[in-house]
């Protein structure tokens, strides 16, 4: 078998489908009930000056997005007789357990203007993330990774499970850092999951269809949240959606076997992160910034791109690192199997 069957893609399609409307549906009257709560966005006041209008603005959009995720794909599961699959258990739980750290953290950030310190979140994420590593392990047997364009390269249980557990976190954070602009985060996670719900779909030797169809419903509830988060944003993902959904996009890396690809389908997360360590080391070294204001998309705001440029073109560049991260995987498919 070189692909899913017609089935499992029909149940994809429909599983995207059910997602979107759902989320379209439902957003409004959750964007009434958080706003009533009083769950309204604080701006930070070192940011650039164009994002003081977005105070007030409902936050903690990811929650309804991580239910419908979670609400449908189990109830595929359960229809196609296999509730708690391996494929799709670990990425789930990870989408849940990091998905309630980033609610309480939005939470507390709407009710005091301080979340959850920093550390705080850090130890729980780790513990999420070795957790998570060692099932992925413990289910599949790792004892390699693909490394693009060579192929599978050995490693030992325990060092597998560190370096998943780390790009579960690592992950996270990013599309955390990336959060920045309406509409931005979301977009990439499109692509990215776009990306990955190919190589699950073509996966040698045995394709994964569960996982694949888990992809097609994340894509469509964030497109079904994108309706509202496009700019002028009418909601925000808050840490709710971007902490889950990163660490989830990280295991499902980890669960197809192509984890190496990771930072070149997520090529966007990866120099938003890497620009933004960057400013801090050279503030510390330098006493001065390296870059107009960090993360990346601020930069560009600062040197004068107005917000949907930087979106759109952050969008594209990665719609074209999905791209090249499928290409390396097809280039590197004959070596597995």
């Amino acid at each position: 078998m070189t692909g899913m069957s017609v089935t499992a893609g029909g149940l994809l399609v429909i599983g995207c489908l059910v997602a979107f409307f759902l989320m379209v549906f439902l957003m409004a009257p959750f964007i009434r009930v958080i706003r009533r709560l009083g769950m309204g966005k604080r701006i930070r006041v070192d940011g650039p000056q164009s994002h003081y209008s977005k105070e007030g603005t409902p936050t903690m959009g990811g929650l309804l997005l991580i239910m419908v995720v979670i609400g449908v794909s189990l109830v595929i599961q359960l229809g196609r007789g296999n509730f708690l699959d391996p494929g799709t258990f670990a990425p789930l739980a990870t989408l849940a357990l990091v998905g309630a750290l980033g609610t309480a953290d939005d939470w507390l950030n709407a009710r005091t203007g301080d979340g959850i310190r920093a550390r705080h979140k850090l130890i729980w994420q780790t513990v999420v993330a070795l957790i998570v590593a060692w099932q992925i392990q413990d289910t599949y047997d790792v004892k390699n990774v693909v490394v693009p364009l060579v192929g599978p390269i050995g490693i030992e249980p325990w060092l597998y499970i560190l370096f998943g557990a780390f790009a579960i976190v690592a992950t996270s954070n990013s599309v955390n850092i990336t959060d920045g602009l309406d509409g931005l985060a979301g977009g990439l996670l499109v692509f990215a999951f776009i990306g990955f719900m190919a190589i699950a779909a073509l996966n040698v030797p045995f394709p994964q269809p569960n996982l694949a169809i888990l992809c097609g419903v994340i894509i469509g509830a964030v497109l079904g949240f994108l309706w509202f988060n496009v700019h002028p944003a009418q909601v925000f993902m808050g840490d709710s959606g971007s902490l889950g959904l990163g660490a989830t996009l990280a295991v499902t890396a980890l669960i197809t076997g192509q984890v190496m690809l990771l930072p070149v389908i997520g090529l966007v997360f990866v120099l938003e992160t890497v620009q933004d360590i960057a400013q801090i080391l050279w503030f510390k070294w330098k006493g001065r910034r390296l870059f107009r204001m960090a993360p990346l998309h601020h930069h560009f705001e600062l040197s004068g791109w107005p917000e949907e440029k930087i979106t759109l073109r952050f969008w594209i560049v990665g719609a074209l690192s999905a791209l090249i991260g499928v290409a390396f995987y097809l280039g590197t498919r004959g070596t597995l199997r």
